[in-house]
């Protein structure tokens, strides 16, 4: 297997991830680390970001709002999509980690995973239609 080699680009970007809790977009994140990097490119970005994905760096999240959003936390956990203001949160629950099994269990082949988001309104978007 061929060693990776390292990349500043790389290591500022994962740094970016797992330093917000904003679940960015390829865009964001390029916004924010060219103040660090002002020589890279969006280009330089999205490949690296499919790089951390890809090795378990980094995860991509798709909500249904026409973006990619990526998050530097690796550890299972839950997301919520807010369909009024697009922000996506981390969400705090109990595991269900118990549901690979319950998949597995009618599934001919191998569950490896899952990934949940959850949708609705935020907290912020009801306070303030009230």
């Amino acid at each position: 297997m061929q060693a990776v080699r390292y990349s500043r680009q790389r290591e500022a970007i994962k740094n970016y991830l797992l330093s917000t809790t904003l679940h960015p977009t390829a865009e964001m994140v390029y916004n924010n680390i060219k103040e660090e990097l002002p020589n890279i490119s969006l280009g330089t970005v999205y490949r690296n970001l499919n790089f951390l994905a890809c090795h378990n760096e980094a995860i991509r999240l798709n909500c249904g709002d026409g973006y990619v959003h990526f998050d530097g936390c690796t550890y299972p956990h839950n997301h919520f999509f807010c369909r009024q203001c697009k922000s996506l949160s981390d969400i705090e629950m109990d595991s269900i980690q118990h549901i690979d099994k319950i998949a597995n269990a009618g599934f001919d082949g191998i569950i490896e995973g899952h990934n949940v988001i959850f949708y609705g309104i935020c907290h912020n978007c009801l306070k303030n239609s009230i």
